[in-house]
């Protein structure tokens, strides 16, 4: 029966893994704490919204690599760069999912497509 309980608060699971992500970032050293708190609001507001398994996964992905930078003593411009917008940008690359942003990508390349066929088709 969890079936009618998922449909109104979502899926159990997926919310006690991002509840564990929580965690595990609760635990990371400031500096790494403060990155990860700014990396998951960006790949929130930006990364795969219809998915939140996706999402989730991301996330865990994302505290996989601070936590074992954090460890190795890395510095933090080291793990994200000079542009942390590019990084994350990147780092969202690698995992399926629709985005606001890629969606609205994806319907502008194929507007522009469209209204080329309609250019050559009226030439």
């Amino acid at each position: 029966m969890p079936g009618w309980i998922e449909k109104i608060v979502g899926d159990l699971g997926d919310k006690k893994r991002y509840l564990a992500y929580r965690e595990r970032v609760k635990r990371l050293p400031d500096g790494y704490r403060d990155a990860a708190k700014a990396l998951e609001r960006y790949l929130m507001n930006l990364g795969p919204t219809d998915d939140g398994k996706g999402l989730v996964t991301m996330l865990e992905d994302l505290a996989d690599l601070l936590e074992q930078s954090a460890a190795d003593g890395a510095p933090l411009r080291d793990v994200v760069g000079a542009d942390p917008a590019d990084f994350a940008e990147t780092f969202m690359a690698n995992y399926d999912g629709g985005s606001w942003v890629r969606k609205e990508r994806a319907r502008l390349a194929e507007s522009i497509d469209r209204a080329e066929r309609e250019q050559e088709a009226g030439s």
